[in-house]
Protein backbone atom coordinates (compact mmCIF):
# COMPACT_ATOMS: atom_id res chain seq x y z
CA UNK A 1 0.00 0.00 0.00
CA UNK A 2 1.49 3.52 -1.00
CA UNK A 3 2.04 5.76 1.78
CA UNK A 4 -0.66 8.99 2.45
CA UNK A 5 0.33 11.80 -0.69
CA UNK A 6 1.44 15.25 0.96
CA UNK A 7 -0.49 16.75 -1.79
CA UNK A 8 -3.08 15.44 -4.75
CA UNK A 9 -3.47 17.56 -7.98
CA UNK A 10 -3.59 17.43 -11.60
CA UNK A 11 -0.22 17.27 -13.90
CA UNK A 12 -1.05 18.79 -17.44
CA UNK A 13 1.40 19.42 -20.22
CA UNK A 14 -0.72 21.23 -23.43
CA UNK A 15 -3.89 19.19 -23.70
CA UNK A 16 -2.35 16.18 -21.75
CA UNK A 17 -2.95 16.03 -17.73
CA UNK A 18 -3.47 13.48 -15.30
CA UNK A 19 -4.27 13.14 -11.44
CA UNK A 20 -1.06 12.79 -9.67
CA UNK A 21 0.14 12.56 -5.77
CA UNK A 22 3.16 14.17 -4.05
CA UNK A 23 4.94 12.39 -1.44
CA UNK A 24 8.19 13.17 0.65
CA UNK A 25 11.27 11.72 -0.90
CA UNK A 26 13.73 12.77 1.84
CA UNK A 27 12.61 13.09 5.64
CA UNK A 28 14.66 13.44 9.14
CA UNK A 29 11.66 11.38 11.20
CA UNK A 30 13.93 8.91 11.67
CA UNK A 31 16.51 10.74 13.52
CA UNK A 32 17.07 10.48 17.27
CA UNK A 33 14.82 13.52 19.12
CA UNK A 34 15.28 14.38 22.47
CA UNK A 35 12.88 16.30 25.06
CA UNK A 36 13.99 18.93 27.12
CA UNK A 37 13.05 17.90 31.13
CA UNK A 38 13.27 19.16 34.49
CA UNK A 39 16.27 17.86 36.12
CA UNK A 40 14.87 17.67 39.18
CA UNK A 41 11.41 16.20 38.67
CA UNK A 42 11.90 14.81 35.01
CA UNK A 43 8.98 16.26 34.31
CA UNK A 44 9.05 17.56 30.61
CA UNK A 45 9.49 21.36 29.96
CA UNK A 46 6.63 23.54 28.03
CA UNK A 47 7.37 26.18 26.07
CA UNK A 48 5.50 29.78 27.04
CA UNK A 49 5.31 32.88 25.66
CA UNK A 50 5.90 35.93 27.46
CA UNK A 51 5.19 39.49 26.72
CA UNK A 52 8.85 40.98 26.62
CA UNK A 53 7.69 44.12 28.38
CA UNK A 54 5.88 43.15 31.05
CA UNK A 55 6.98 39.36 32.11
CA UNK A 56 3.50 37.94 31.86
CA UNK A 57 2.65 34.84 29.96
CA UNK A 58 0.27 35.44 26.81
CA UNK A 59 -2.29 33.05 25.31
CA UNK A 60 -2.73 31.87 22.13
CA UNK A 61 -5.64 34.08 21.65
CA UNK A 62 -4.06 37.14 22.48
CA UNK A 63 -0.97 36.31 19.88
CA UNK A 64 -1.32 37.70 16.58
CA UNK A 65 1.30 38.07 13.62
CA UNK A 66 3.25 41.37 13.50
CA UNK A 67 6.07 42.68 11.00
CA UNK A 68 8.77 45.13 12.10
CA UNK A 69 9.20 48.53 10.25
CA UNK A 70 11.12 50.40 13.19
CA UNK A 71 12.60 49.73 16.79
CA UNK A 72 9.46 48.48 18.69
CA UNK A 73 6.96 49.27 15.87
CA UNK A 74 5.24 46.56 13.99
CA UNK A 75 2.54 45.85 11.71
CA UNK A 76 -0.27 43.80 12.72
CA UNK A 77 -1.69 41.20 11.02
CA UNK A 78 -5.05 38.99 11.60
CA UNK A 79 -4.93 35.46 10.70
CA UNK A 80 -7.55 35.96 8.02
CA UNK A 81 -5.19 38.97 6.63
CA UNK A 82 -2.93 36.22 6.12
CA UNK A 83 -4.71 33.58 4.63
CA UNK A 84 -6.53 36.11 2.29
CA UNK A 85 -2.88 36.75 0.93
CA UNK A 86 -2.07 33.44 -0.03
CA UNK A 87 -2.75 32.54 -3.45
CA UNK A 88 -5.56 30.23 -4.10
CA UNK A 89 -4.35 26.87 -4.94
CA UNK A 90 -5.86 25.32 -8.02
CA UNK A 91 -4.43 21.57 -7.35
CA UNK A 92 -3.10 21.82 -10.79
CA UNK A 93 0.71 21.26 -11.34
CA UNK A 94 0.65 23.39 -15.06
CA UNK A 95 4.28 22.65 -17.38
CA UNK A 96 5.39 25.94 -19.13
CA UNK A 97 8.68 24.64 -20.58
CA UNK A 98 10.90 21.56 -21.06
CA UNK A 99 14.32 22.22 -20.13
CA UNK A 100 17.42 19.60 -20.50
CA UNK A 101 18.33 17.74 -17.19
CA UNK A 102 21.38 19.41 -16.24
CA UNK A 103 20.38 22.36 -17.34
CA UNK A 104 19.53 24.13 -14.05
CA UNK A 105 22.25 24.71 -10.95
CA UNK A 106 21.79 22.40 -8.05
CA UNK A 107 22.36 25.17 -6.06
CA UNK A 108 18.66 26.38 -6.73
CA UNK A 109 17.31 22.69 -5.83
CA UNK A 110 14.89 22.76 -2.60
CA UNK A 111 13.44 19.60 -1.37
CA UNK A 112 12.70 16.12 -3.62
CA UNK A 113 9.55 14.54 -3.55
CA UNK A 114 8.01 11.51 -5.52
CA UNK A 115 5.47 12.11 -7.83
CA UNK A 116 3.28 8.88 -9.07
CA UNK A 117 -0.35 8.63 -10.51
CA UNK A 118 -3.09 9.76 -7.68
CA UNK A 119 -5.49 6.51 -9.01
CA UNK A 120 -5.48 3.86 -11.80
CA UNK A 121 -7.44 5.85 -14.59
CA UNK A 122 -4.24 8.03 -14.53
CA UNK A 123 -1.75 5.41 -15.08
CA UNK A 124 -1.44 5.19 -18.57
CA UNK A 125 -1.51 9.13 -19.45
CA UNK A 126 1.42 9.17 -16.33
CA UNK A 127 3.66 6.49 -17.95
CA UNK A 128 3.44 8.48 -21.56
CA UNK A 129 4.56 11.96 -19.95
CA UNK A 130 7.29 9.69 -17.87
CA UNK A 131 8.37 7.91 -21.43
CA UNK A 132 8.31 11.07 -23.57
CA UNK A 133 10.45 13.13 -21.34
CA UNK A 134 13.09 10.21 -20.72
CA UNK A 135 13.18 9.77 -24.30
CA UNK A 136 13.90 13.42 -24.84
CA UNK A 137 16.48 13.33 -21.84
CA UNK A 138 14.63 16.65 -20.61
CA UNK A 139 12.92 17.81 -17.29
CA UNK A 140 9.88 19.63 -17.60
CA UNK A 141 9.00 23.20 -15.35
CA UNK A 142 5.42 23.59 -13.89
CA UNK A 143 4.55 26.27 -11.21
CA UNK A 144 1.60 25.43 -8.33
CA UNK A 145 0.70 26.17 -4.75
CA UNK A 146 2.14 24.05 -2.52
CA UNK A 147 1.55 24.18 1.50
CA UNK A 148 -0.09 27.81 1.21
CA UNK A 149 3.00 29.42 -1.26
CA UNK A 150 3.22 29.47 -4.89
CA UNK A 151 6.50 27.14 -5.88
CA UNK A 152 8.54 26.60 -8.98
CA UNK A 153 8.83 23.10 -9.66
CA UNK A 154 11.39 20.66 -11.72
CA UNK A 155 10.11 17.05 -12.93
CA UNK A 156 12.24 14.28 -13.92
CA UNK A 157 12.05 10.51 -15.06
CA UNK A 158 12.77 8.62 -11.88
CA UNK A 159 12.71 4.86 -12.31
CA UNK A 160 8.88 4.07 -12.56
CA UNK A 161 7.66 7.47 -11.75
CA UNK A 162 9.06 11.25 -10.98
CA UNK A 163 11.05 12.99 -9.19
CA UNK A 164 9.49 16.49 -8.26
CA UNK A 165 11.86 18.89 -6.69
CA UNK A 166 11.02 21.90 -5.63
CA UNK A 167 13.29 25.19 -7.07
CA UNK A 168 14.21 27.91 -5.03
CA UNK A 169 13.63 31.30 -6.19
CA UNK A 170 16.16 33.53 -7.66
CA UNK A 171 16.39 36.41 -4.65
CA UNK A 172 16.88 33.46 -2.17
CA UNK A 173 19.91 32.00 -4.02
CA UNK A 174 22.95 34.37 -2.60
CA UNK A 175 25.06 34.91 -5.42
CA UNK A 176 28.59 33.00 -5.19
CA UNK A 177 30.75 36.09 -5.76
CA UNK A 178 29.91 37.60 -2.25
CA UNK A 179 31.62 34.41 -1.36
CA UNK A 180 34.62 33.12 -4.18
CA UNK A 181 35.52 36.95 -5.54
CA UNK A 182 38.31 37.09 -3.12
CA UNK A 183 39.17 33.39 -4.13
CA UNK A 184 42.85 34.56 -6.35
CA UNK A 185 43.22 33.22 -9.72
CA UNK A 186 46.01 30.63 -9.60
CA UNK A 187 46.83 28.68 -12.52
CA UNK A 188 48.29 25.37 -11.35
CA UNK A 189 50.19 23.19 -14.10
CA UNK A 190 53.11 20.80 -14.59
CA UNK A 191 53.65 18.57 -11.94
CA UNK A 192 51.42 19.43 -9.27
CA UNK A 193 48.31 19.37 -11.47
CA UNK A 194 49.51 16.24 -13.25
CA UNK A 195 49.81 14.85 -9.49
CA UNK A 196 46.18 15.81 -8.47
CA UNK A 197 44.65 14.16 -11.74
CA UNK A 198 46.35 10.85 -10.56
CA UNK A 199 44.94 11.17 -7.28
CA UNK A 200 41.12 11.81 -8.55
CA UNK A 201 42.14 9.11 -11.36
CA UNK A 202 42.94 6.62 -8.34
CA UNK A 203 39.60 7.26 -6.30
CA UNK A 204 37.08 7.30 -8.76
CA UNK A 205 34.27 5.30 -7.77
CA UNK A 206 30.36 5.55 -7.66
CA UNK A 207 28.01 7.20 -5.19
CA UNK A 208 25.74 4.76 -2.99
CA UNK A 209 24.57 5.83 -0.15
CA UNK A 210 24.71 2.88 1.99
CA UNK A 211 28.03 3.46 2.12
CA UNK A 212 27.70 6.62 4.29
CA UNK A 213 25.98 6.67 7.94
CA UNK A 214 24.79 9.67 9.77
CA UNK A 215 27.67 9.12 12.92
CA UNK A 216 26.63 11.54 15.10
CA UNK A 217 22.62 10.24 15.16
CA UNK A 218 24.39 6.84 15.97
CA UNK A 219 26.58 8.06 18.37
CA UNK A 220 23.60 9.68 19.93
CA UNK A 221 21.93 5.61 19.90
CA UNK A 222 24.95 4.20 21.34
CA UNK A 223 25.06 7.04 24.38
CA UNK A 224 21.49 6.29 24.69
CA UNK A 225 21.92 2.78 25.19
CA UNK A 226 25.14 2.72 27.32
CA UNK A 227 23.05 4.68 29.77
CA UNK A 228 20.04 2.41 29.66
CA UNK A 229 22.28 -0.77 30.31
CA UNK A 230 24.75 1.72 33.02
CA UNK A 231 27.70 1.01 31.05
CA UNK A 232 30.60 4.01 31.29
CA UNK A 233 30.86 5.69 28.66
CA UNK A 234 33.98 6.01 26.29
CA UNK A 235 34.46 9.34 25.17
CA UNK A 236 35.64 9.30 21.52
CA UNK A 237 39.57 10.40 21.17
CA UNK A 238 39.97 13.48 19.38
CA UNK A 239 41.80 13.36 16.26
CA UNK A 240 45.23 14.56 16.08
CA UNK A 241 45.48 17.83 13.56
CA UNK A 242 48.06 16.45 10.93
CA UNK A 243 51.20 18.45 9.86
CA UNK A 244 51.80 21.08 8.52
CA UNK A 245 53.41 20.28 4.99
CA UNK A 246 54.71 20.96 1.42
CA UNK A 247 51.72 21.03 -0.98
CA UNK A 248 54.10 19.49 -3.17
CA UNK A 249 55.09 17.14 -0.85
CA UNK A 250 51.80 16.54 0.37
CA UNK A 251 50.79 15.78 -2.98
CA UNK A 252 53.62 13.01 -3.98
CA UNK A 253 52.35 11.26 -0.33
CA UNK A 254 49.07 10.89 -1.14
CA UNK A 255 50.14 9.75 -4.26
CA UNK A 256 52.80 7.67 -2.97
CA UNK A 257 55.64 8.58 -4.69
CA UNK A 258 57.29 10.50 -1.65
CA UNK A 259 60.57 8.70 -2.01
CA UNK A 260 60.84 9.26 -5.85
CA UNK A 261 63.18 11.86 -7.16
CA UNK A 262 61.02 15.01 -8.01
CA UNK A 263 61.00 16.46 -11.41
CA UNK A 264 60.82 20.16 -12.18
CA UNK A 265 59.16 21.87 -9.64
CA UNK A 266 55.79 23.46 -11.05
CA UNK A 267 55.38 27.17 -10.33
CA UNK A 268 51.84 28.34 -8.89
CA UNK A 269 51.53 32.65 -10.69
CA UNK A 270 48.77 34.96 -9.61
CA UNK A 271 46.97 36.46 -11.96
CA UNK A 272 44.53 39.11 -11.25
CA UNK A 273 40.32 38.41 -12.03
CA UNK A 274 38.97 40.53 -14.75
CA UNK A 275 36.53 43.49 -13.49
CA UNK A 276 34.15 41.60 -16.08
CA UNK A 277 33.16 38.28 -14.13
CA UNK A 278 32.65 39.85 -10.84
CA UNK A 279 29.13 40.42 -9.61
CA UNK A 280 27.78 37.80 -12.19
CA UNK A 281 24.12 37.07 -10.24
CA UNK A 282 23.94 33.14 -10.97
CA UNK A 283 25.64 30.76 -8.56
CA UNK A 284 28.11 28.39 -10.08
Amino acid sequence: MAPRANWKGILKIGEVSCAVALHTAASTSERIAFHTLNRKTGHRVRRQFVDSGTGKPVGRDDQVKGYQIAPEEYVLLEPDEIAAAVPDSDKLLAVSAFIGCGDIDTVYFDKPYYLAPADRSAREAFVLIREGMRSRQVAALAQTVLFRRLRTVLIRAHGAGLIATTLNFDHEVRPSAEVFDDIPDLKIKGEMLDLARHIIDTKMGEFDPGDFDDRYDAALADLVRAKMEGRKIARPKARKPGKVVDLMEALRESAGMADKKPRKRATAGSKPKSAGTRGKRKAG
